[in-house]
């Protein structure tokens, strides 16, 4: 017979247990997330390298400064006949010749090519941080999904040791009455029996939630170093306003927004390509160094000289074989290209967020009625639970009950959270996923 004392022993340790845990709160898990996600880390690095890219140094608007220098020496047999009629003959003559200087290169102007490339690296930098965006919305939404599953899981083991520990307390009973003569050894296997399959739901259920609670924290960037519970308090933001979030959906939907730079992008490209038509104007200048160390039939020894120079130089490709034309149609044409894009992106967006709305709307009814159903469900169980006490039902309609029960809280526990989910969702495509609080 299995002793009272070692079922009140088993709740307590679970108690205990759950106590112990500490709690994760929605706000910590998406702080760490942003924090050590990988995903994010990178999309961050992303924006730097924009960042980068459109800084003044990588404008082409700045001249270029280089410096050379050099040495050469010369070790000559020769013979030289002067116009006096002298000759003479030298071996191993040396000579040797020095320099340096300091070269100046600076475009002035290159048919407001770099202007545009300008413009078009700042709306690159603008299109990393709405995909960095993207990135973390995506992230979120899936941390939230482990999150929530984490949640459902834990409900869930918790129905299921509670439906473990009804029938520990079912089979005492049953022990008791077999005892004194008031059922039979049936009824006594059918709630060992009973206790079995409980046990493994529960040792499923409870392997189930380890593993869920890995997912979370491999979305978390493996930063939770300690035994954790989460938070099964759901809100949901029943304020939300359909018409609103369709007018934030076309102006706020992160996908929309990055199809406008990726437009505004092209448009300066087709510009910068038309550069290629006019002509390009250089300043130059050096500052240069010369020694030359001549050898004995120079007529001079020594020279050296330095001096500045400056200058003005114009080129203009009139034409390249039509390369210049070619890259300004293929541009013209990737520009149209995304203008159309845009159009497709904007009824496919409005469909994805009706169906996002219609699907929360179903969703909050099928939790409310899963609701109501965990009220009937509970009270047709505490009426058979004290009919089974009395011996005015079968273990097999206490069992049914039971079942009916579980089953119930089971699936108000899925419908909960697949209805949070889906509002998360509808935050998502609406563009106000980072707006709220969870």
């Amino acid at each position: 017979m299995i002793s009272r004392k070692y079922i009140i022993c088993v709740a307590v340790l679970i108690g205990c247990n759950l106590f112990a845990q500490n709690i994760l709160s929605k706000e910590e898990a998406i702080q760490l997330t942003l924090e050590n996600n990988y995903g994010v880390k990178i999309a961050n690095n992303n924006v730097e390298l924009a960042e980068n890219n459109k800084s003044v140094l990588n404008s082409g608007y700045l001249p270029t400064l280089t410096a050379n220098a050099g040495a050469t020496y010369n070790k000559d047999n020769l013979s030289a006949e002067f116009s006096s009629g002298e000759s003479t003959s030298l071996d191993g003559a040396e000579s040797s010749r020095y320099n340096a200087g300091i070269n100046l290169n600076y475009t002035l102007f290159d048919g407001l090519g770099r202007y545009y490339d300008f413009k078009r690296l700042k709306e690159e930098y603008n299109l990393s941080e709405l995909q960095a965006r993207e990135t973390i919305e995506n992230t979120i939404l899936q941390l939230l999904t482990v999150y929530y599953d984490v949640a459902r899981r834990a409900e869930n083991l918790k129905s299921l040791e509670q439906t473990l520990e009804i029938s520990y307390d079912r089979l005492v009973r049953s022990e008791y009455q077999f005892d004194y003569g008031q059922n039979t050894k049936l009824d006594v296997l059918n709630a060992q029996v009973d206790i079995n399959n409980d046990s493994i739901n529960v040792i499923t259920s409870k392997q189930n939630l380890i593993n869920s609670k890995r997912d979370l924290n491999v979305v978390t960037g493996n930063s939770i170093d300690r035994v954790f519970a989460v938070d099964t308090s759901v809100t949901f933001l029943m304020q939300l306003n359909k018409q609103q979030l369709l007018e934030k959906v076309l102006s706020n939907n992160v996908t929309l927004i990055q199809n406008d730079k990726n437009i505004a992008i092209n448009d300066f490209t087709v510009k910068a390509n038309k550069s290629g038509y006019l002509p390009i104007v250089g300043l130059i200048g050096t500052y240069g160094w010369n020694e030359n160390n001549n050898n004995a039939a120079s007529f001079v020894a020594v020279s050296a000289n330095t001096g500045l120079s400056a200058g003005v130089n114009l080129s203009w490709n009139l034409f390249d074989g039509g390369t210049t034309i070619t890259r300004v149609k293929n541009a013209k044409i990737n520009l149209e290209n995304l203008k159309l894009q845009k159009e497709q992106l904007k009824l496919e967006v409005e469909r994805n967020f009706n169906n996002a709305w219609d699907d929360y709307q179903n969703r909050l009814k099928i939790y409310r009625v899963q609701e109501e159903n965990i009220k009937t469900a509970k009270n047709n169980f505490n009426r058979t639970q004290e009919k089974f006490k009395l011996g005015q039902v079968t273990s097999i309609e206490f069992r049914q009950a039971q079942f009916n029960l579980l089953t119930a809280e089971l699936s108000r526990n899925q419908a909960k959270y697949d209805a949070k989910l889906a509002e998360v969702l509808v935050l998502q495509i609406s563009g106000e996923l980072l707006n709220v609080r969870f």
